[in-house]
């Protein structure tokens, strides 16, 4: 991929063995990658040539993560950012997301995993996905329209929101907490029913067996994957 087609990444962390091992993984995946060690060089590159996304850690010196993701949304409220923390306690992930972050990832993590949630959050800042199909099924977010052999299927709001969440993350596992956290908007476990009911409805009007599903499977223990 030439250079300057490159998806740039900002990858602000004062840990020096996660910095280096996050910015070879990166350039190893075809991404342009510039480092910040603490918030305010942080502040100075996101000044001085915007990324495509920023991976931010929320224990830094000089200017903690918050501080520095509340000063961007300030200046650009679409930058995807991806908080990492050791921090994992569910206040905490609701704090940096009501602060702009659009996802949270805890320390320890893997390297594959934090890639696929990158994948994920640029997906979604390029906007509205073409149209996708897979068997008799055909999703279009952009006209919020689904069909099944030609013929439109009605969803709920929410059964809408649901099925372009997992169109946008296909082939990738997601689990309970982020379903939650991205089509309701909290982490309450109390509602991990809600999603088991949608996930119902969504297989009784798409699948041609609910029973056997083919393409919205529950992975046990992980969660739910659209297999395209």
């Amino acid at each position: 991929m030439p250079p300057e087609n490159r998806t740039r990444i900002l990858v602000v962390e004062d840990d020096a063995a996660i910095l280096v091992g996050l910015r070879e993984k990166l350039i190893l995946e075809g991404f342009e990658v510039v480092t910040a060690e603490d918030g305010e060089a942080a502040q100075d590159r996101l000044g001085a040539e915007p990324p495509d996304l920023m991976i931010l850690d929320l224990m830094l010196p000089r200017l903690d993560g918050l501080s520095v993701l509340r000063w961007l949304r300030r200046r650009n409220a679409t930058l995807p950012v991806l908080i990492l923390s050791a921090r994992g306690r569910e206040e905490e992930k609701v704090a940096g997301l009501k602060a702009g972050a659009d996802d949270y990832l805890v320390k320890p993590f893997g390297l594959d995993e934090l890639l696929a949630r990158v994948e994920a959050l640029l997906r979604r800042a390029r906007g509205p996905e073409e149209a996708v199909t897979f068997g008799e099924i055909r999703v279009d977010p952009a006209r919020k329209k689904v069909t099944r052999k030609g013929a439109e299927v009605i969803l709920s709001r929410k059964e809408l929101d649901l099925l372009v969440y997992l169109v946008k993350n296909r082939d990738r596992v997601v689990s309970r907490e982020d379903i939650l956290d991205r089509v309701w908007g909290h982490f309450a476990s109390s509602a991990d029913r809600a999603v088991d009911y949608h996930i119902l409805n969504l297989r009784k009007k798409l699948e041609p067996d609910p029973g056997t599903p083919r393409h919205i499977l529950t992975r046990h223990g992980l969660g739910y994957q659209l297999v395209s």
